[in-house]
């Protein structure tokens, strides 16, 4: 059975008029992304009707509840059945990968098409504007887009980025840019500039700023750029996980669920780890974590720190492999300059 639900042009404005005054799928840019790696990126999503988290989870294919939590920094006994109230932003988090000097959702979400649906309808009022028809089209080589099947599974490329801003890592977040937003309350709401945002997304100013818009913040992890920071970590570079960034004010759980991050930045900026205490998801147990050798040769767990001449240090988080080993490292503070024994 086909499903047709995209109007002639003239039809859709008046459409998008009519029921979405303040959003229109033509704001879904892409996002620069010339990396060859791939990476963790977030987004935006505005219900346009009340739902629930378990509803936003399945609708764009996270595979982890938790993770939906951590990056909305709620509690980990929160209930998927939570509402979400209409119109209210919760953070995605989302698998990115570059193609073709963009950035875009690997593989997912996934939505299953249901009678009466079209490729506009997807577009603009269930995933709220986030993409345009079009990139679906071009992303499902759909030739006919007038034309979709009930049943069929469209993969919905969401905008993000995994390329470094200024020779840093970030989590690239696509913000979703509200009525009456200005690039000068933007920059102010998450601490950066609005030459940085014109940079980052093709030349943005205020005459071309739109309500639904999706811009590029990078989450950095330090103050020089983009105050919206994200926590130093000490993970191996052959870690399954590296680069593991945490932006300010979430968490996550990392090493198959045994191990849960936050970014904390009354911790100078330094990501804290722990043991989960929660059920791996891959892994049948949670393997023992190595320990770290203090100073004065004591050992410590993850998570507990020892006293240094210039402040604690802390046994960190350093990441894990295939072999079910998670592995840790003593993150000592830096000395100031004038520290005797530095």
């Amino acid at each position: 059975m086909a499903a047709s639900g995209l109007a002639p042009p003239l039809l859709l404005a008046l459409v998008l008029f009519c029921v979405l005054p303040t959003r229109s799928s033509s704001q879904a840019a892409p996002f620069k992304c010339s990396s060859t790696a791939t990476c963790t990126a977030l987004v935006d999503y505005i219900s346009p009707n009340r739902t629930t988290l378990a509803h936003i989870q399945t609708l764009f294919t996270v595979r982890s509840f938790r993770s939906l939590l951590g990056a909305n920094n709620l509690p980990p006994s929160t209930s998927p059945n939570t509402t979400v109230e209409a119109q209210r932003p919760t953070k995605v988090p989302f698998p990115c990968v570059c193609r073709n000097g963009t950035g875009v959702s690997n593989g997912k979400p996934l939505y299953k098409v249901v009678k009466d649906d079209g490729l506009y309808h997807i577009a603009v009022e269930v995933f709220s504007g986030l993409v345009t028809y079009q990139q679906i089209a071009a992303a499902n080589n759909i030739t006919n887009v007038n034309l979709i099947l009930v049943g069929q599974e469209l993969w919905i490329p969401l905008p993000c980025s995994c390329d470094d801003v200024d020779g840093a890592k970030v989590v690239h977040y696509g913000h979703v840019v509200q009525s009456g937003g200005t690039l000068e309350a933007i920059a102010q709401d998450y601490g950066t500039t609005v030459p940085a945002l014109t940079r980052l997304n093709n030349g943005v100013n205020d005459s071309s700023l739109l309500a639904g818009q999706v811009l590029d913040v990078p989450v950095k992890a330090n103050n020089s750029f983009l105050v919206l920071a994200a926590c130093n970590s000490s993970v191996r570079s052959d870690s399954q996980d590296y680069p593991l960034l945490v932006a300010n004010n979430t968490y996550i759980f990392t090493a198959m669920g045994c191990v849960k991050c936050k970014c904390d930045p009354s911790n100078n900026w330094t990501l804290q780890c722990e043991p989960s205490g929660a059920k791996p998801t891959n892994w049948s147990t949670c393997p023992a974590m190595q320990y770290c050798q203090g100073a004065d040769g004591s050992l410590l767990s993850l998570g507990n720190t020892t006293a240094t001449s210039c402040g604690a240090a802390t046994c960190a988080y350093a990441g894990f492999n295939r072999n079910q080993t998670i592995f840790t490292t003593l993150a000592t503070p830096t000395c100031p300059a004038n520290t005797p024994g530095n």
